[in-house]
């Protein structure tokens, strides 16, 4: 791809994100999104490959029709309250329509069928934007409009989402997808928390983010696509496949690691708001995740390629590690230890 080509995504996409996130008006923020949706892209199709093309169309459509819905539910609101403020979201038509429209651009279920294949025909540095960043916008409209969703819709569509991101991810063998249905799995978590404590959603999300950003990193610097290839980076980068594992269960939710501080956090809450059925309904559906997080662990360190004699042996490699996805993975393992000082926070 083309360097300035590729400079003016990105910079459209950090504009497209900050317009959203810093705006109190639905146009803008609406605006905002649609820069978003135009700058991914070119990011998405620029291997030129069927499956990129697919993605993109698959991306742009399912887009599009939740930026109209988001549109469409900002001016039913604003015809019969006269605000177009977004935290002023009051009319009951406006917010269901409004969590359909989010629920689109973040994937959860039953809007969910796009993100799996979308991520599977990209590539995994693009992934990591289309997990992370571009979820951004769409959580921080949840956030604001937390106050007027419903909270029974909300819960069950958490609760689905919990279920279907688990037995989705339990047959997969492309690691992409295997990501894209846990990425489905922690929007339940998200989502179930959003009506009672907001903050919660966004930490819950910034760990996430974190831990599968330096997932994506480590899985771009071994060039690994599929259980297949996981199972022979162990003779390559012995050190880092080790970490991806403790990272990979972090992103489980196994303690003592950083993933665990989101889920005991929800769990908690939870249990405060008397939703004790809820709350053990959620951390079983997240045994189906484990399961396939620790195969992914096992594959990584624990299992070798059957070796033969037309096997060729992989010798260890010295390509220097990216400082960036150093910084993440050590990160996401080693941050639970904060949680008595993020616990202080009002």
């Amino acid at each position: 791809m083309n360097p300035q080509a590729k400079l003016i995504s990105s910079m459209s996409l950090f504009l497209g994100s900050t317009i959203t996130i810093s705006s109190n008006h639905w146009m803008m923020a609406w605006t905002g999104l649609e820069i978003n949706t135009l700058a991914i892209l070119p990011l998405i199709s620029k291997s030129h490959h069927p499956r990129a093309i697919e993605a993109s169309t698959k991306y742009f459509l399912i887009q599009a029709t939740a930026s109209t819905l988001l549109l469409f539910s900002s001016i039913i609101n604003a015809w019969f309250t006269g605000q177009w403020d977004i935290t002023q979201l009051t009319y009951p038509t406006s917010c269901l329509l409004l969590t359909i429209a989010i629920s689109m651009k973040l994937g959860l279920v039953p809007f969910h069928f796009w993100f799996p294949e979308v991520l599977q025909g990209s590539s995994l540095l693009t992934n990591l934007l289309l997990a992370t960043i571009m979820k951004l916008p769409p959580t921080i409209l949840l956030f604001m409009t937390a106050s007027s969703l419903n909270p029974t819709l909300l819960t069950l569509m958490a609760i689905a989402s919990a279920a279907l991101g688990g037995w989705m991810g339990l047959n997969q063998t492309q690691v992409r997808k295997i990501l894209a249905f846990s990425s489905i799995s922690h929007l339940g978590w998200m989502t179930i928390i959003l009506i009672y404590n907001p903050k919660l959603t966004l930490l819950t999300f910034y760990l996430y983010s974190l831990t599968t950003a330096a997932i994506f990193l480590t899985l771009s610097h071994t060039n690994t696509l599929k259980l297949a290839t996981m199972m022979t980076a162990w003779s390559k980068f012995p050190s880092l496949t080790a970490i991806l594992m403790l990272t990979l269960l972090s992103l489980a939710g196994l303690p003592p690691l950083t993933g665990f501080l989101p889920k005991w956090l929800i769990i908690q809450e939870l249990t405060k708001q008397e939703l004790t059925t809820t709350a053990t309904i959620i951390v079983l559906l997240s045994l189906l995740g484990l399961f396939f997080y620790l195969r992914l662990a096992y594959c990584a360190t624990i299992t070798l390629p059957p070796n033969s004699a037309n096997h060729m042996k992989q010798w260890l490699t010295n390509k220097p590690i990216n400082p960036l996805t150093s910084t993440f993975t050590m990160l996401s393992i080693m941050l639970l230890p904060l949680s008595p000082m993020i616990l202080t926070i009002p």
